[in-house]
């Protein structure tokens, strides 16, 4: 369709990060694509998503299928050596999974700021998008590329410690009081 219009009009996400502001919102990038994509390009896009299901039925696109597929197992592992960190069963899908995957989840898993774990795995992810990134600049891939980025990059941007501790602290409380009583610091 009219990709390649709409790809030459897109900010450039190279210099955004955390505490940058971004050239673009989700909505939009969305807004514009939607005009500009085919129907099974649109509905694509709208399925991407940061947590597949695990269960994901192909897209018909190569590269949302590889991104999924990296993530499902970058959270599987990140299941498994959570529980054997807290020397919990594990009872989820069992797969084999690369020493370099492995690698990253236990030095995540072995960080002691969860915010810090959060914000180091939403850069790997960043990281693994990039091995990702098409070569043509003007292809509906590069849409995806571009969604997912801009989805990692905001994610990075709410990262909020005193609402983290909050909720964590009404989650903790409502497991251990039954939502009673709020456990404070």
């Amino acid at each position: 369709m009219n990709q390649y219009y709409l790809i030459a009009q897109l900010p450039s996400l190279e210099i955004a990060g955390e505490t940058t502001a971004l050239p673009i919102t989700e909505e939009r990038f969305y807004e514009l694509c939607k005009s500009n994509l085919g129907k099974k390009a649109w509905n694509a896009l709208c399925g991407l998503t940061l947590v597949p299901k695990r269960q994901n039925k192909r897209s018909g696109y190569p590269f949302i299928d590889r991104w999924n597929e990296w993530e499902i197992s970058l959270r599987l592992a990140l299941a498994g050596a959570r529980a054997e960190k807290m020397k919990k069963p594990y009872e989820g899908e069992r797969k084999v999974f690369s020493d370099k995957l492995l690698q990253t989840v236990h030095q995540a898993v072995e960080m002691d700021d969860p915010l810090e774990a959060e914000r180091y795995l939403t850069r790997v992810r960043l990281d693994f998008l990039e091995t990702l990134r098409p070569a043509d600049s003007f292809s509906e891939t590069m849409l995806f590329y571009y969604a997912l980025k801009l989805k990692l990059i905001l994610r990075l941007q709410r990262f909020d410690k005193g609402r983290g501790q909050s909720a964590y602290r009404k989650i903790y409380s409502s497991i251990m009081y039954g939502g009673d009583q709020e456990v404070k610091e």
